[in-house]
Protein backbone atom coordinates (compact mmCIF):
# COMPACT_ATOMS: atom_id res chain seq x y z
CA UNK A 1 0.00 0.00 0.00
CA UNK A 2 1.34 3.45 -0.89
CA UNK A 3 2.61 5.61 1.93
CA UNK A 4 0.29 8.48 0.98
CA UNK A 5 -2.75 6.21 1.26
CA UNK A 6 -1.51 4.83 4.57
CA UNK A 7 -1.10 8.30 6.04
CA UNK A 8 -4.49 9.44 4.74
CA UNK A 9 -6.13 6.29 6.12
CA UNK A 10 -4.59 6.90 9.52
CA UNK A 11 -5.69 10.52 9.41
CA UNK A 12 -9.24 9.45 8.57
CA UNK A 13 -9.15 6.99 11.46
CA UNK A 14 -8.17 9.80 13.81
CA UNK A 15 -10.95 11.97 12.36
CA UNK A 16 -13.45 9.13 12.89
CA UNK A 17 -12.34 8.72 16.51
CA UNK A 18 -12.64 12.46 17.06
CA UNK A 19 -16.06 12.37 15.41
CA UNK A 20 -17.18 9.61 17.74
CA UNK A 21 -15.88 11.49 20.77
CA UNK A 22 -17.57 14.67 19.58
CA UNK A 23 -20.85 12.78 19.08
CA UNK A 24 -20.73 11.40 22.60
CA UNK A 25 -19.90 14.81 24.03
CA UNK A 26 -22.64 16.47 21.93
CA UNK A 27 -25.19 13.92 23.16
CA UNK A 28 -24.27 14.52 26.78
CA UNK A 29 -24.14 18.31 26.36
CA UNK A 30 -27.47 18.51 24.49
CA UNK A 31 -29.18 16.21 26.96
CA UNK A 32 -27.89 18.13 29.97
CA UNK A 33 -28.57 21.51 28.38
CA UNK A 34 -32.24 20.93 29.28
CA UNK A 35 -31.21 20.79 32.95
CA UNK A 36 -29.44 24.10 32.57
CA UNK A 37 -32.43 25.58 30.76
CA UNK A 38 -34.73 24.29 33.52
CA UNK A 39 -32.62 25.87 36.25
CA UNK A 40 -32.41 29.14 34.32
CA UNK A 41 -36.19 29.20 33.74
CA UNK A 42 -36.87 28.58 37.42
CA UNK A 43 -34.43 31.33 38.38
CA UNK A 44 -35.94 33.86 35.97
CA UNK A 45 -39.54 33.14 36.98
CA UNK A 46 -38.64 33.24 40.69
CA UNK A 47 -36.89 36.58 40.20
CA UNK A 48 -39.96 37.99 38.37
CA UNK A 49 -42.36 36.71 41.03
CA UNK A 50 -40.15 38.14 43.75
CA UNK A 51 -40.51 41.59 42.21
CA UNK A 52 -44.23 41.08 41.89
CA UNK A 53 -44.44 39.87 45.50
CA UNK A 54 -42.75 42.95 46.94
CA UNK A 55 -44.81 45.21 44.72
CA UNK A 56 -48.07 43.67 45.96
CA UNK A 57 -46.79 43.79 49.51
CA UNK A 58 -46.14 47.50 49.33
CA UNK A 59 -49.34 48.39 47.50
CA UNK A 60 -51.64 46.10 49.47
CA UNK A 61 -50.17 46.13 52.91
CA UNK A 62 -53.59 45.52 54.48
CA UNK A 63 -53.76 41.97 53.04
CA UNK A 64 -52.22 39.00 54.72
CA UNK A 65 -48.91 37.86 53.30
CA UNK A 66 -50.18 34.40 52.46
CA UNK A 67 -52.85 35.86 50.19
CA UNK A 68 -50.57 38.09 48.17
CA UNK A 69 -49.42 35.38 45.73
CA UNK A 70 -50.08 33.92 43.39
CA UNK A 71 -52.09 36.58 41.74
CA UNK A 72 -53.70 36.15 38.35
CA UNK A 73 -51.30 38.65 36.83
CA UNK A 74 -48.27 36.32 37.00
CA UNK A 75 -49.55 34.00 34.22
CA UNK A 76 -48.86 36.50 31.45
CA UNK A 77 -47.21 36.42 28.05
CA UNK A 78 -44.15 38.17 29.42
CA UNK A 79 -43.81 35.46 32.06
CA UNK A 80 -43.96 32.75 29.37
CA UNK A 81 -41.09 34.43 27.58
CA UNK A 82 -38.95 33.71 30.65
CA UNK A 83 -39.57 29.98 30.36
CA UNK A 84 -37.30 27.97 28.02
CA UNK A 85 -38.88 25.64 25.44
CA UNK A 86 -39.68 22.20 26.84
CA UNK A 87 -39.87 23.44 30.46
CA UNK A 88 -43.00 23.77 32.64
CA UNK A 89 -43.18 26.05 35.69
CA UNK A 90 -45.70 26.02 38.52
CA UNK A 91 -46.12 27.94 41.73
CA UNK A 92 -46.03 26.19 45.09
CA UNK A 93 -48.30 26.11 46.92
CA UNK A 94 -50.48 25.83 43.89
CA UNK A 95 -54.06 26.97 43.78
CA UNK A 96 -56.83 24.52 43.09
CA UNK A 97 -57.05 23.29 39.51
CA UNK A 98 -54.03 25.41 38.56
CA UNK A 99 -52.03 24.07 35.60
CA UNK A 100 -48.30 24.57 35.11
CA UNK A 101 -47.18 27.35 32.80
CA UNK A 102 -45.14 25.67 30.01
CA UNK A 103 -42.85 26.98 27.33
CA UNK A 104 -43.21 26.03 23.70
CA UNK A 105 -42.54 22.30 23.21
CA UNK A 106 -44.09 21.67 19.80
CA UNK A 107 -41.54 21.18 17.01
CA UNK A 108 -38.52 21.20 19.32
CA UNK A 109 -35.76 19.11 17.80
CA UNK A 110 -36.28 16.11 15.55
CA UNK A 111 -38.07 12.92 16.37
CA UNK A 112 -35.35 10.45 17.44
CA UNK A 113 -35.44 6.72 16.69
CA UNK A 114 -36.64 4.41 19.39
CA UNK A 115 -33.25 2.91 20.09
CA UNK A 116 -31.82 6.37 20.76
CA UNK A 117 -34.74 7.35 22.98
CA UNK A 118 -34.21 4.20 25.05
CA UNK A 119 -30.40 4.26 25.24
CA UNK A 120 -29.84 7.91 26.24
CA UNK A 121 -31.91 7.91 29.48
CA UNK A 122 -30.35 4.58 30.43
CA UNK A 123 -26.78 5.91 30.30
CA UNK A 124 -27.34 9.61 31.14
CA UNK A 125 -30.17 9.26 33.66
CA UNK A 126 -33.43 11.22 34.03
CA UNK A 127 -33.97 14.95 34.54
CA UNK A 128 -34.71 16.36 37.99
CA UNK A 129 -37.07 19.21 38.76
CA UNK A 130 -35.65 22.51 39.99
CA UNK A 131 -37.11 24.39 42.97
CA UNK A 132 -36.39 28.09 43.55
CA UNK A 133 -37.92 30.18 46.40
CA UNK A 134 -39.68 33.35 45.35
CA UNK A 135 -37.92 35.33 48.07
CA UNK A 136 -35.10 34.01 50.22
CA UNK A 137 -36.11 36.47 52.96
CA UNK A 138 -39.79 35.53 52.96
CA UNK A 139 -40.42 31.80 53.10
CA UNK A 140 -44.18 32.42 53.05
CA UNK A 141 -43.92 33.86 49.58
CA UNK A 142 -43.81 30.34 48.14
CA UNK A 143 -41.51 28.69 45.56
CA UNK A 144 -41.21 28.11 41.86
CA UNK A 145 -40.91 24.50 40.60
CA UNK A 146 -39.56 23.96 37.07
CA UNK A 147 -39.92 20.54 35.45
CA UNK A 148 -38.17 19.60 32.16
CA UNK A 149 -39.82 17.64 29.37
CA UNK A 150 -37.79 14.41 28.86
CA UNK A 151 -39.06 13.88 25.31
CA UNK A 152 -38.02 17.38 24.32
CA UNK A 153 -34.56 16.82 25.79
CA UNK A 154 -34.02 13.66 23.74
CA UNK A 155 -35.30 15.36 20.59
CA UNK A 156 -32.89 18.27 21.10
CA UNK A 157 -29.99 15.85 21.65
CA UNK A 158 -30.82 13.91 18.49
CA UNK A 159 -31.05 17.07 16.38
CA UNK A 160 -27.75 18.31 17.75
CA UNK A 161 -26.07 15.00 16.94
CA UNK A 162 -27.35 15.09 13.35
CA UNK A 163 -25.98 18.59 12.91
CA UNK A 164 -22.64 17.60 14.36
CA UNK A 165 -22.40 14.51 12.16
CA UNK A 166 -23.20 16.47 8.99
CA UNK A 167 -20.56 19.07 9.74
CA UNK A 168 -18.04 16.44 10.85
CA UNK A 169 -18.51 14.39 7.67
CA UNK A 170 -17.97 17.45 5.51
CA UNK A 171 -14.86 18.27 7.53
CA UNK A 172 -13.60 14.67 7.21
CA UNK A 173 -13.96 14.76 3.42
CA UNK A 174 -12.27 18.15 3.23
CA UNK A 175 -9.47 16.99 5.52
CA UNK A 176 -8.96 13.83 3.46
CA UNK A 177 -8.69 15.77 0.21
CA UNK A 178 -6.48 18.52 1.59
CA UNK A 179 -4.35 16.05 3.55
CA UNK A 180 -3.90 13.86 0.48
CA UNK A 181 -2.69 16.83 -1.52
CA UNK A 182 -0.43 18.05 1.28
CA UNK A 183 1.01 14.60 2.02
CA UNK A 184 1.52 13.81 -1.67
CA UNK A 185 3.33 17.12 -2.10
CA UNK A 186 5.45 16.51 0.98
CA UNK A 187 6.37 12.96 -0.12
CA UNK A 188 6.97 13.83 -3.77
CA UNK A 189 10.78 13.91 -3.22
CA UNK A 190 10.58 10.30 -2.02
CA UNK A 191 9.77 9.21 -5.57
CA UNK A 192 12.89 11.02 -6.78
CA UNK A 193 14.96 9.20 -4.17
CA UNK A 194 13.46 5.82 -5.16
CA UNK A 195 14.20 6.55 -8.83
CA UNK A 196 17.79 7.36 -7.90
CA UNK A 197 18.11 4.10 -5.98
CA UNK A 198 16.70 2.17 -8.94
CA UNK A 199 19.27 3.82 -11.22
CA UNK A 200 21.98 2.86 -8.74
CA UNK A 201 20.73 -0.73 -8.82
CA UNK A 202 21.20 -0.66 -12.61
CA UNK A 203 24.76 0.57 -12.22
CA UNK A 204 24.31 4.35 -12.60
CA UNK A 205 25.81 5.30 -9.27
CA UNK A 206 26.40 9.00 -9.96
CA UNK A 207 22.80 10.15 -9.69
CA UNK A 208 22.45 13.80 -8.75
CA UNK A 209 19.55 14.56 -6.45
CA UNK A 210 17.95 17.99 -6.06
CA UNK A 211 18.05 19.90 -2.80
CA UNK A 212 15.02 19.08 -0.68
CA UNK A 213 13.38 21.56 1.65
CA UNK A 214 12.61 18.97 4.29
CA UNK A 215 15.57 18.38 6.58
CA UNK A 216 14.89 14.64 6.86
CA UNK A 217 14.57 14.17 3.10
CA UNK A 218 17.64 16.31 2.56
CA UNK A 219 19.60 14.02 4.91
CA UNK A 220 18.32 10.95 3.07
CA UNK A 221 19.22 12.49 -0.29
CA UNK A 222 22.70 13.32 0.96
CA UNK A 223 23.17 9.78 2.27
CA UNK A 224 22.02 8.34 -1.08
CA UNK A 225 24.45 10.57 -2.98
CA UNK A 226 27.32 9.56 -0.69
CA UNK A 227 26.37 5.91 -1.04
CA UNK A 228 26.34 6.24 -4.83
CA UNK A 229 29.78 7.83 -4.81
CA UNK A 230 31.20 5.12 -2.58
CA UNK A 231 29.63 2.37 -4.66
CA UNK A 232 31.09 3.87 -7.82
CA UNK A 233 34.53 4.11 -6.25
CA UNK A 234 34.28 0.54 -4.95
CA UNK A 235 33.09 -0.70 -8.34
CA UNK A 236 35.92 1.08 -10.12
CA UNK A 237 38.46 -0.31 -7.68
CA UNK A 238 37.05 -3.81 -8.01
CA UNK A 239 37.04 -3.53 -11.80
CA UNK A 240 40.64 -2.29 -11.76
CA UNK A 241 41.71 -5.13 -9.49
CA UNK A 242 39.86 -7.64 -11.64
CA UNK A 243 41.49 -6.29 -14.80
CA UNK A 244 44.89 -6.49 -13.14
CA UNK A 245 44.14 -10.03 -12.01
CA UNK A 246 43.11 -10.98 -15.53
CA UNK A 247 46.27 -9.43 -16.93
CA UNK A 248 48.38 -11.35 -14.44
CA UNK A 249 46.50 -14.55 -15.23
CA UNK A 250 46.95 -13.99 -18.98
CA UNK A 251 50.66 -13.41 -18.45
CA UNK A 252 50.86 -16.64 -16.49
CA UNK A 253 48.93 -18.44 -19.22
CA UNK A 254 51.36 -17.18 -21.83
CA UNK A 255 54.32 -18.12 -19.67
CA UNK A 256 52.84 -21.56 -19.12
CA UNK A 257 52.23 -21.89 -22.86
CA UNK A 258 55.90 -21.10 -23.54
CA UNK A 259 57.03 -23.63 -20.97
CA UNK A 260 54.76 -26.32 -22.39
CA UNK A 261 55.88 -25.55 -25.92
CA UNK A 262 59.57 -25.46 -25.09
CA UNK A 263 59.73 -28.38 -22.66
CA UNK A 264 56.89 -30.76 -23.45
CA UNK A 265 56.90 -29.97 -27.14
CA UNK A 266 60.59 -30.69 -27.56
CA UNK A 267 60.45 -33.81 -25.41
CA UNK A 268 57.46 -35.14 -27.31
CA UNK A 269 59.26 -34.42 -30.61
CA UNK A 270 62.30 -36.29 -29.30
CA UNK A 271 60.17 -39.26 -28.20
CA UNK A 272 58.55 -39.34 -31.64
CA UNK A 273 61.95 -39.28 -33.33
CA UNK A 274 63.27 -42.08 -31.13
CA UNK A 275 60.18 -44.17 -31.83
CA UNK A 276 60.58 -43.68 -35.59
CA UNK A 277 64.26 -44.60 -35.36
CA UNK A 278 63.51 -47.75 -33.40
CA UNK A 279 60.80 -48.75 -35.85
CA UNK A 280 63.09 -48.21 -38.86
CA UNK A 281 66.05 -49.98 -37.29
CA UNK A 282 64.04 -53.01 -36.23
CA UNK A 283 62.57 -53.36 -39.70
CA UNK A 284 66.06 -53.31 -41.41
CA UNK A 285 67.84 -55.75 -39.18
CA UNK A 286 65.52 -58.67 -39.92
CA UNK A 287 67.49 -61.18 -37.86
CA UNK A 288 64.76 -62.06 -35.44
CA UNK A 289 61.58 -61.42 -37.44
CA UNK A 290 59.08 -62.10 -34.67
CA UNK A 291 60.99 -60.03 -32.19
CA UNK A 292 61.59 -57.31 -34.72
CA UNK A 293 57.87 -57.15 -35.60
CA UNK A 294 56.96 -56.80 -31.93
CA UNK A 295 59.48 -53.97 -31.43
CA UNK A 296 58.22 -52.20 -34.56
CA UNK A 297 54.60 -52.44 -33.38
CA UNK A 298 55.58 -51.06 -29.96
CA UNK A 299 57.41 -48.22 -31.64
CA UNK A 300 54.36 -47.42 -33.81
CA UNK A 301 52.12 -47.40 -30.73
CA UNK A 302 54.52 -44.99 -29.04
CA UNK A 303 54.39 -42.81 -32.15
CA UNK A 304 50.60 -42.81 -32.18
CA UNK A 305 50.43 -41.93 -28.45
CA UNK A 306 52.98 -39.19 -29.02
CA UNK A 307 50.94 -37.75 -31.92
CA UNK A 308 47.85 -37.75 -29.68
CA UNK A 309 49.71 -35.97 -26.89
CA UNK A 310 51.06 -33.40 -29.34
CA UNK A 311 47.54 -32.73 -30.65
CA UNK A 312 46.24 -32.26 -27.11
CA UNK A 313 49.19 -30.01 -26.36
CA UNK A 314 48.42 -27.87 -29.43
CA UNK A 315 44.81 -27.47 -28.30
CA UNK A 316 45.95 -26.49 -24.82
CA UNK A 317 48.44 -23.99 -26.26
CA UNK A 318 45.69 -22.42 -28.35
CA UNK A 319 43.64 -21.80 -25.25
CA UNK A 320 46.56 -20.59 -23.17
CA UNK A 321 48.04 -18.19 -25.68
CA UNK A 322 46.65 -14.79 -26.55
CA UNK A 323 43.24 -15.09 -28.20
CA UNK A 324 42.83 -14.62 -31.90
CA UNK A 325 41.09 -11.19 -31.72
CA UNK A 326 44.47 -9.56 -31.13
CA UNK A 327 45.66 -11.01 -34.43
CA UNK A 328 42.63 -11.51 -36.68
CA UNK A 329 39.98 -9.20 -35.19
CA UNK A 330 36.80 -10.15 -33.38
CA UNK A 331 34.67 -11.14 -36.36
CA UNK A 332 37.31 -13.37 -37.98
CA UNK A 333 38.26 -14.95 -34.67
CA UNK A 334 34.63 -15.87 -33.93
CA UNK A 335 34.27 -17.44 -37.37
CA UNK A 336 37.50 -19.35 -36.78
CA UNK A 337 36.28 -20.48 -33.35
CA UNK A 338 33.01 -21.88 -34.72
CA UNK A 339 34.77 -23.54 -37.68
CA UNK A 340 37.27 -25.22 -35.35
CA UNK A 341 34.46 -26.70 -33.25
CA UNK A 342 32.62 -27.81 -36.39
CA UNK A 343 35.72 -29.56 -37.76
CA UNK A 344 36.35 -31.62 -34.62
CA UNK A 345 33.64 -34.16 -35.37
CA UNK A 346 30.68 -34.49 -37.67
CA UNK A 347 28.67 -36.02 -34.83
CA UNK A 348 28.73 -32.82 -32.81
CA UNK A 349 25.62 -30.56 -32.71
CA UNK A 350 24.95 -27.90 -35.28
CA UNK A 351 26.49 -24.54 -34.39
CA UNK A 352 24.83 -21.42 -35.85
CA UNK A 353 26.78 -18.16 -35.90
CA UNK A 354 24.87 -14.87 -36.19
CA UNK A 355 26.91 -11.64 -36.39
CA UNK A 356 24.98 -8.36 -36.32
CA UNK A 357 26.31 -4.88 -36.70
CA UNK A 358 29.79 -3.55 -37.46
CA UNK A 359 32.41 -5.49 -35.49
CA UNK A 360 35.49 -4.37 -37.38
CA UNK A 361 36.50 -1.57 -35.02
CA UNK A 362 36.09 -3.61 -31.83
CA UNK A 363 39.47 -4.43 -30.36
CA UNK A 364 41.38 -4.49 -27.12
CA UNK A 365 39.86 -5.68 -23.88
CA UNK A 366 36.29 -5.64 -25.22
CA UNK A 367 37.16 -7.94 -28.13
CA UNK A 368 39.16 -10.26 -25.87
CA UNK A 369 36.35 -10.45 -23.34
CA UNK A 370 33.75 -11.15 -26.04
CA UNK A 371 35.90 -13.90 -27.53
CA UNK A 372 36.54 -15.53 -24.15
CA UNK A 373 32.84 -15.44 -23.27
CA UNK A 374 31.86 -17.02 -26.59
CA UNK A 375 34.64 -19.61 -26.27
CA UNK A 376 33.71 -20.64 -22.73
CA UNK A 377 29.96 -20.73 -23.42
CA UNK A 378 30.44 -22.90 -26.51
CA UNK A 379 32.74 -25.19 -24.56
CA UNK A 380 30.20 -25.62 -21.78
CA UNK A 381 27.34 -26.20 -24.22
CA UNK A 382 29.31 -28.85 -26.13
CA UNK A 383 30.78 -30.67 -23.14
CA UNK A 384 28.05 -30.46 -20.49
CA UNK A 385 24.81 -30.83 -22.45
CA UNK A 386 23.20 -33.09 -24.99
CA UNK A 387 22.36 -30.23 -27.30
CA UNK A 388 21.52 -30.84 -30.94
CA UNK A 389 21.69 -27.21 -31.95
CA UNK A 390 23.69 -24.30 -30.52
CA UNK A 391 23.39 -20.69 -31.63
CA UNK A 392 25.98 -17.98 -31.06
CA UNK A 393 24.73 -14.43 -31.62
CA UNK A 394 27.03 -11.41 -31.37
CA UNK A 395 25.32 -8.06 -31.81
CA UNK A 396 26.71 -4.53 -31.86
CA UNK A 397 24.24 -2.08 -30.31
CA UNK A 398 24.94 1.50 -31.30
CA UNK A 399 23.55 4.73 -29.91
CA UNK A 400 23.61 5.90 -26.31
CA UNK A 401 24.11 2.34 -25.07
CA UNK A 402 27.07 1.45 -27.25
CA UNK A 403 27.60 -2.13 -26.20
CA UNK A 404 28.31 -5.63 -27.45
CA UNK A 405 25.79 -8.39 -26.75
CA UNK A 406 26.94 -12.03 -26.79
CA UNK A 407 24.25 -14.69 -26.45
CA UNK A 408 24.72 -18.46 -26.59
CA UNK A 409 21.61 -20.67 -26.60
CA UNK A 410 21.29 -24.45 -26.73
CA UNK A 411 18.52 -27.03 -26.58
CA UNK A 412 20.34 -29.47 -24.31
CA UNK A 413 18.21 -28.93 -21.19
CA UNK A 414 19.75 -27.90 -17.90
CA UNK A 415 18.66 -25.97 -14.82
CA UNK A 416 19.31 -22.26 -15.26
CA UNK A 417 19.14 -21.53 -11.51
CA UNK A 418 21.62 -24.27 -10.67
CA UNK A 419 24.00 -23.23 -13.44
CA UNK A 420 23.78 -19.57 -12.35
CA UNK A 421 24.82 -20.59 -8.82
CA UNK A 422 27.67 -22.75 -10.06
CA UNK A 423 31.15 -21.84 -8.83
CA UNK A 424 33.02 -23.53 -11.66
CA UNK A 425 36.20 -21.98 -13.00
CA UNK A 426 34.70 -21.35 -16.43
CA UNK A 427 31.68 -19.33 -15.29
CA UNK A 428 33.74 -17.62 -12.59
CA UNK A 429 36.22 -16.47 -15.21
CA UNK A 430 33.41 -15.19 -17.44
CA UNK A 431 31.86 -13.26 -14.58
CA UNK A 432 35.20 -11.73 -13.66
CA UNK A 433 35.95 -10.65 -17.21
CA UNK A 434 32.48 -9.20 -17.80
CA UNK A 435 32.52 -7.39 -14.44
CA UNK A 436 35.97 -5.99 -15.17
CA UNK A 437 34.63 -4.62 -18.45
CA UNK A 438 31.69 -2.99 -16.64
CA UNK A 439 29.13 -5.32 -18.20
CA UNK A 440 26.53 -7.80 -16.98
CA UNK A 441 25.96 -11.54 -17.30
CA UNK A 442 22.66 -13.42 -17.15
CA UNK A 443 21.82 -17.12 -17.30
CA UNK A 444 18.18 -17.82 -18.14
CA UNK A 445 16.15 -20.77 -19.40
CA UNK A 446 15.65 -20.93 -23.16
CA UNK A 447 13.54 -23.07 -25.43
CA UNK A 448 14.64 -26.58 -24.45
CA UNK A 449 17.87 -25.47 -22.80
CA UNK A 450 19.84 -22.51 -21.49
CA UNK A 451 20.61 -19.00 -22.65
CA UNK A 452 23.78 -17.25 -21.48
CA UNK A 453 23.91 -13.54 -22.36
CA UNK A 454 26.68 -11.06 -21.66
CA UNK A 455 26.58 -7.31 -22.29
CA UNK A 456 29.92 -5.55 -22.66
CA UNK A 457 30.01 -1.72 -22.84
CA UNK A 458 32.30 -0.56 -25.60
CA UNK A 459 32.88 2.80 -23.94
CA UNK A 460 34.30 1.18 -20.80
Amino acid sequence: MRLVLQLVARLLLIVALCLGAATVWATFDAYRSVDRATAASAQRVAHALQALYWQELLLRSSRAREHLLPVPDWRTLDMMKLISPGVCVEFQPAAAFEKPLCGQSQGIGKTPPRWFASIVPTFLGSHAEVVRPVSPRAAAAGAVVATPDAAAAISLAWEYILNVIDVALLMAVAIALLASIAIAHALAPARTIVTALQRMARGHYRTKLPRFRSMELAMIGGAVSQLGGRLEEATEQRAALTRRLIEIRDDERRALARELHDEFGQNLSAILAFANTIETASAKEGKDEGKDIGIAQDARMISQATHHLMASLRDALKRLRNPLPEELGLEASLVNLVDSWRSHSTARPTIQLDLRGDLTDISGAAATTAYRVAQECLTNALRHSSAREISLCVERRVGEDDALLIRVEDDGGGDAARVAQSAGFGLTGIRERVAAAGGSLSILPARGGLSVAATIPLAA
